[in-house]
């Protein structure tokens, strides 16, 4: 099978194609045929080696769609032929999804909903299960239609993939949700994707704004760079409410005041699915899946999540977009299948 690897961590130009034997499944996994493969920030990061490699050789890759290659023993639920999504397909393993085949335990990959396509399933996991960690902190860990009516959610960075994540299963889930962005054209991303309320917190007064559609405050923040907003989350957070954070953008370090963060018994809650713990992957995991054939979850612009395709032997493009910033959703084409 062809398969992008690194040996060494670096720049994208360490990244390479190779030739690798095909895997064989043994008890309890499954081989997936990739057709097309998801790039997310955690991917390069890996690669310039911000967290330990962990293997002599590395295919990257948590996310990716593909069909049912082979079966191992004892895996029930799927068949050969079945197209699946993939989920940390990486974590732990030495090859990810910039790869025609990769070899996972069969609780790293779902069953694909009819109707969707292979750039929805590549473009779920890593994004998605962080945004439904975010969403359900403050309950029993589950999302569904109904499960957060009469809450507000405050999305911030609205246009970034899981903040896109966080609209469509916060709206399918019946909150009221608003979200921040920094420019017009990233705002018609955020109403794409379906936010009720769309907050330019270049030129707004974002906290005057929040408390004008949640006046007693809002349930749940979904935080991309506490560093920066944290004064504002504690803001406009309600009693009870969580400030749920999965990245560091803009900062390391917050300086809390801990007489109006433990007056309002606010939960401040890290997120890195790495160590979250296959309870909540697997639960995470079916509400995503739900929330997709509902059609309530999906990619392109018109959900807004531009998508950006690079082919397997320009991985290393693939990265750099992403670590460039760009806006949607950068993906592999492994094959040209739609």
């Amino acid at each position: 099978m062809r398969a992008v690897v690194y040996t060494d961590n670096g720049p994208s130009s360490v990244l390479r194609l190779v030739e690798l034997p095909d895997p064989e499944p043994g008890p309890g996994e499954v081989v997936v045929r990739l057709v097309r493969a998801g790039v997310n920030p955690t991917d390069w990061k890996f690669r310039a080696g911000m967290m330990p490699k962990g293997h002599d050789q590395v295919s990257p890759g948590q996310d990716g769609a593909g069909t049912v290659e082979a079966l191992g023993d004892g895996v029930e639920g799927l068949a050969v032929g079945d197209r699946v999504w993939v989920r940390m397909a990486q974590h732990g393993r030495p090859i990810g999804t910039a790869a025609e085949l990769t070899v996972q335990p069969a609780a790293h990959v779902v069953p694909l909903p009819a109707g969707a396509s292979y750039d929805v399933g590549a473009s779920l996991g890593v994004p998605a299960l962080t945004a439904h960690r975010a969403l359900t902190l403050g309950g029993d860990g589950r999302l569904a239609p109904g499960s957060l009516a009469g809450q507000t959610v405050l999305v911030a960075g609205g246009a970034g993939a899981v903040g896109n994540a966080a609209i469509q299963l916060g709206v399918w889930a019946g909150a009221t949700v608003v979200t921040t962005v920094s420019s017009d054209a990233k705002a018609s991303l955020a109403r794409a994707a379906g936010a009720h309320h769309v907050l330019d917190y270049t030129s707004e007064d974002v906290a005057a704004r929040v408390r004008d559609v949640a006046p007693d405050g809002v349930q749940v923040v979904v935080e991309v760079a506490p560093a920066q907003n944290f004064a504002l989350d504690l803001q406009v957070v309600a009693n009870l409410g969580t400030i749920a954070f999965y990245a560091n953008n803009g900062g390391d370090e917050v300086t809390m005041p801990l007489r109006p963060s433990f007056s309002k018994n606010v939960r401040l809650q890290g997120i890195l699915l790495y160590t979250v713990g296959e309870d909540a992957l697997r639960a995470g995991a079916d509400d995503v899946s739900a929330a997709v054939a509902a059609g309530a979850l999906g990619v392109g612009e018109e959900r807004g999540v531009p998508l950006h395709h690079f082919p397997l032997a320009e991985t290393a493009a693939a990265h750099d977009a992403v670590e460039s910033g760009a806006v949607g959703k950068v993906l592999i084409d492994i094959t040209d299948q739609a």
